[in-house]
């Protein structure tokens, strides 16, 4: 079932990311604070935009959701005054001598420093962003399709012209399903791939 995303559900939103955040695979292993994948690719989104978070459940219980922002820019600047600050309180800014090396843990760390945002060419022209992530028990269900349609749908009625998303490039799974949606490949090099699509 799909449908709008509730406060109940945020620790399942928290696990689900975790599970997915290894290029679509599950990176518990990877990490010693789980809640660090969540804490910079899904709550903001469901603190700062809740009425553009969606979520899939069955009968045991959230295993997927779908977050963004209707204006990337607007977000940014939401989140660094609301969001980030009180996260960059209770975990250190990795050490940057280190940074050849980081664990997983630093690298979310880093991101509370350095957000990860949209380049100035892209959200120019695609101003929305999103983020979807479903456990191996939901996939091939149509699930994630019908995440986007909604997803999509609710930024098309609040007058968003595009929307962009950047996936690991490791993440065949995810590309498949971005190229079969009809997401354009805007840039791809060894960090992302850069999808966009107009509205």
């Amino acid at each position: 079932m799909i449908r709008p995303y509730r406060s109940a559900d945020l620790d399942a939103i928290y696990d689900v990311c975790l599970k997915t955040s290894d290029a679509g695979k599950d990176a518990t292993h990877l990490h010693d604070d789980p809640k660090l994948p969540g804490h910079v690719f899904a709550a903001p989104y469901t603190v700062l935009e809740p009425e553009l978070c969606f979520v899939a459940d069955d009968d045991q219980g959230v295993g997927g959701y779908i977050v963004g922002a209707l204006h990337t820019r607007t977000f940014d600047a939401r989140a660094e005054q609301e969001w980030w600050p009180a996260l960059r309180d209770r975990y250190p800014e990795p050490d940057h001598a280190r940074g050849p090396v980081w664990t997983q843990d630093e690298w979310k760390r880093f991101f509370l420093y350095y957000p990860i945002t949209g380049e100035p060419d892209v959200v120019a022209d695609y101003p929305s962003h999103v983020h979807i992530d479903l456990l191996p028990r939901l996939q091939g269900q149509g699930l994630g399709r019908r995440l986007m349609d909604t997803f999509l749908d609710a930024l098309r009625a609040r007058g968003s012209r595009g929307v962009h998303l950047g996936v690991s490039p490791e993440n065949e799974h995810a590309i498949g399903f971005y190229r079969h949606y009809g997401f354009k490949t805007h840039v791809a090099n060894e960090a992302q791939v850069v999808f966009v699509m107009s509205l």
